[in-house]
């Protein structure tokens, strides 16, 4: 059936990756699905921390943001309350795990890689668009290093990306947007990599529970839209021929 929006349950949002974004990062992605648009910029700093010092192993952290008018009012910056918000720590943790899972740290030498995902406009999907276009940050961040002779093989095991779905109005749908987020009955995110592989599923009933059957659909849905994702994410590089970045 169709959606508010005219897309099919197991459709995605329109998603685009704007390379090289800003002059300054060495990597740097502005990530749109749909309406939900996130700025990412991967820094390198050449040093880790004081855990990780002289062991010649790196580091990769991430850093989460909404800007202050992303949504339809207006919210308090969190610099300004003095502390992150739980919900605000969960995600860059979530974000950063991600990334780590698919590098090589040893491999990365004894250097540290933040990527800041800010989010610039946000309806649903905030988290999963900022794995899967932080990782994109990160992945050409790493790639200048290669360039530069600092890291001698990539560190880089797969691509990574991630997907919301949920079930609304007894329908799984996949790629969730706010009208459809903030009224699912179940919702979850799922992190997977190019090979097929969980790296992290957050899934709960909103308003109800659900059954083994609609567990499955909606990893099945998840796992076909991922695909699609990192089939963007490799033609945004010039990796594959398949497909484009503004297509569904």
């Amino acid at each position: 059936m169709m959606r508010h929006d005219e897309r099919l349950n197991d459709q995605i949002r329109n998603v685009t990756f704007e390379l090289d974004y800003t002059i300054h990062a060495e990597g740097s992605v502005l990530v749109s699905f749909g309406n939900t648009k996130v700025l990412c910029n991967a820094s390198i700093d050449e040093k880790v921390p004081i855990w990780l010092r002289g062991g010649n192993k790196g580091w990769v952290a991430a850093e989460y943001s909404m800007l202050p008018r992303a949504t339809a009012t207006r919210n308090i910056r969190e610099a300004a309350r003095g502390k992150l918000s739980g919900r605000t720590m969960e995600i860059q943790r979530l974000i950063g795990r991600a990334f780590r899972s698919v590098i090589d740290l040893d491999k990365l030498g004894e250097r540290t890689i933040v990527v800041d995902c800010d989010v610039i406009q946000a309806d649903g999907g905030t988290r999963t668009a900022s794995i899967t276009g932080g990782f994109l940050a990160l992945k050409i961040a790493v790639n200048k290093l290669l360039k530069d002779g600092k890291v001698k093989e990539d560190p880089i095991k797969e691509y990574l990306a991630a997907i919301s779905v949920g079930i609304n109005n007894d329908d799984v749908i996949l790629d969730l947007d706010y009208v459809e987020d903030s009224k699912a009955q179940v919702d979850m995110n799922i992190v997977m990599t190019e090979g097929g592989n969980f790296v992290e599923i957050q899934g709960t009933g909103e308003e109800a529970t659900f059954n083994e059957n609609q567990l499955g659909t909606m990893l099945s849905y998840a796992k076909r839209g991922i695909s699609q994702l990192i089939l963007k994410q490799q033609h945004a590089l010039g990796e594959n021929d398949e497909g484009t970045s503004n297509s569904n």
